[in-house]
């Protein structure tokens, strides 16, 4: 088990399909260490939630600003009832429809949850994945978990037990392979601590299926843009540049003429595409592919595969084909404006 993050510590590989192994992860984590897990949105770098020198280490291991606030995971309703103050009726309509799944519902909390949990602040995120290995190794371990991504903090999120290896590896204790996770991109977050139910991260639970649970439901300006200096952080993936490749990404709004003609008179080493299926069959540089044009749910599978692809290419710069920013596709545009720094050009 890791106590100081500068030690190389030997991450062992587990088997999700394995009871043993599910013991293995849980007694991990009972113990204060920490492992990666499948989830259906991005494998989470698990600690156990109820102590907080434990939830430290998620820190450390992913180097991860202290102000950025911990999704809570469960495996029962027993377990969320210790973590928040109370359970408001919108919040149980939205759980009755969403739950278990990939949405996150930020409620006032208890004394259990710990400032490194929260952040600092009254509220706490939970969610009660769908995932059977998750929801097994939580029930095993008998404690709520906290799970950001498994991750280095602002790279892209791994929806593979290969990207966890990738960048965690000699840092963590273990990571439960289980898997290709089925959607690929984080999960949506709602606040239900203000007097109007707030989107704060978009996600498969799109905007408007919230909208037809609870009625009205505003979007936070910090879904299609930068949050404002000092401006606090109330949810995961709000405040910092996240999933980027180690290369520059630009957005390019446009048709797809414009796009490959802008892509093309811009051809040179160093330079590479972001796009559609059989898109890069247009265009004159390196190109990696993130699904098809009219599947929004195939490009969010794909997605973080495709930003951590291009790191292979050694390129400089990507010019990415921007999807929409409405429906489901509002989450991949989310996630790929901050990968690009909220840089967009406008090419029609």
């Amino acid at each position: 088990m890791q106590s100081e993050r500068g030690i190389t510590i030997e991450t062992k590989r587990l088997n999700g399909n394995c009871q043993e192994d599910i013991v293995i992860a849980a007694e991990i984590l009972k113990n204060g260490g920490l492992a990666a897990i499948p989830t259906e949105t991005v494998y989470g770098l698990a600690a156990d939630a109820t102590n907080g020198a434990a939830v430290e280490q998620i820190f450390k291991a992913k180097g991860r600003p202290q102000d950025n606030p911990l999704i809570v995971h469960i495996a029962s309703y027993e377990q969320l009832e210790q973590l928040v103050s109370e359970i408001p009726e919108r919040a149980k309509r939205l759980m009755e429809t969403f739950w278990p799944g990939p949405l996150t519902v930020i409620l006032p909390k208890s004394q259990l949850v710990s400032d490194q949990v929260s952040a600092g602040l009254s509220t706490v995120a939970v969610r009660f994945p769908s995932h059977p290995v998750a929801c097994a190794i939580i029930q095993t371990a008998g404690v709520p978990l906290a799970a950001p991504s498994a991750n280095v903090s602002g790279s892209p999120s791994p929806t593979t037990a290969a990207h966890v290896l990738h960048d965690l590896e000699g840092k963590i204790d273990a990571v439960v392979d289980g898997g290709s996770c089925t959607v690929g991109l984080e999960s949506t977050v709602i606040t239900l601590a203000e007097e109007t139910p707030v989107l704060l991260r978009p996600g498969a639970v799109t905007l408007e299926q919230l909208q037809g649970v609870l009625g009205t439901v505003k979007m936070a300006d910090a879904v299609l843009h930068q949050l404002k200096q000092d401006e606090i952080a109330a949810s995961p993936g709000m405040k910092y540049k996240h999933y980027a490749p180690k290369a520059k990404l630009i957005l390019l709004e446009g048709s797809d003429a414009a796009f490959f003609h802008y892509v093309n008179t811009h051809a040179e080493e160093g330079i590479a595409a972001l796009c559609y299926d059989g898109q890069e069959n247009s265009l004159h540089v390196p190109a990696v592919t993130y699904g098809a044009k009219d599947c929004p749910q195939e490009q969010a599978h794909e997605l973080f595969d495709a930003l951590r692809k291009l790191d292979d290419l050694n390129c400089t710069l990507v010019y990415a084909k921007c999807p929409k920013s409405e429906g489901f596709s509002l989450a991949v545009y989310n996630r790929m404006i901050r990968a690009a720094g909220f840089e967009v050009r406008k090419l029609d």
